[in-house]
């Protein structure tokens, strides 16, 4: 099964690090959004999606970059995102998923864990997230999806 991976991480590369996980389980194509360009996508089984969640959402650039695409009808894709609230991870994956589904993708799976944080504080909110469990927890979700 041949997959690409593509995924925004800023700030504390919280969502990089579990989407490397991800990705070498799946062994991805694993790339940055803002370096890749949708037409060049083909031949692809799964596509997976990773975000930190920024105001209650996905960034932005994974929505811009979703829209662009032309897939099948049914393609299968997962979602991952870290979060410095999984109440905000919740409704964020949701209305990613609903983009997804418009643009005729098959969500077959998502993933999410807390990451360090420091939008509303300088000393930031779970510290040393994603941790060792958090990293395991997502190649676990990984070796699900080869199933």
């Amino acid at each position: 099964m041949r997959t690409f991976i593509v995924y925004h991480s800023e700030h504390h590369l919280n969502t990089e690090k579990v989407g490397k996980e991800i990705a070498q389980v799946l062994d991805a194509d694993f790339v940055k959004a803002q370096s890749t360009a949708s037409e060049n996508i083909s031949n692809y089984d799964l596509f997976g999606f990773g975000s930190g969640i920024y105001h209650g959402q996905f960034h932005r650039e994974l929505y811009d970059f979703v829209k662009k695409l032309h897939v099948p009808q049914g393609t299968k894709a997962f979602i991952f995102s870290t979060t410095g609230s999984k109440t905000y991870a919740d409704r964020a994956h949701q209305s990613f998923q609903s983009v997804l589904v418009e643009q005729g993708f098959t969500v077959v799976g998502e993933y999410t864990c807390l990451g360090f944080d420091t939008a509303l504080s300088s000393e930031g909110i779970n510290r040393g997230r994603p941790n060792a469990e958090d990293l395991t927890e997502a190649r676990s979700f990984a070796a699900n999806l080869r199933s």
